[in-house]
């Protein structure tokens, strides 16, 4: 059960966010895994532009954080963010994502870093 309140305006704001079924897909998998930009361009079929417009999206209210390995940049959830626990009882439910990874890499498409 959420311990801390949430603001409506924040709460409908965060729905809104992921009300979008890419973007409630993006934060499943960055719940469990780091990603980069290229694995869901991958993963969604989609443009790299578009991608990181639903990245940017999510950065900009601090629910997903961005960290530099080498190259590439990869995404993360921000479990210190102060709604993360709203978030995660909106994740818990869904289903796993992780067959969208495994696929990546069984193609050969999965950045591994480090």
């Amino acid at each position: 059960m959420l311990k801390t309140r949430i603001e409506m305006e924040k709460a409908a704001m965060i729905l809104k966010l992921l009300g979008d079924q890419t973007r409630l897909t993006m934060v499943k998998i960055l719940d469990v895994h780091d990603c980069c930009v290229c694995e869901f361009v991958e993963i969604f079929k989609a443009s790299q532009p578009s991608i990181s417009q639903h990245l940017r999206k999510l950065r900009d209210v601090g629910l997903v954080q961005e960290e530099r390995r080498g190259q590439w940049i990869f995404y993360s959830i921000n479990k210190d963010h102060e709604y993360y626990p709203f978030v995660q009882q909106i994740l818990e439910p869904l289903p796993s994502q992780d067959q969208k990874l495994k696929e990546l890499e069984e193609k050969g498409t999965r950045i591994n870093c480090c």
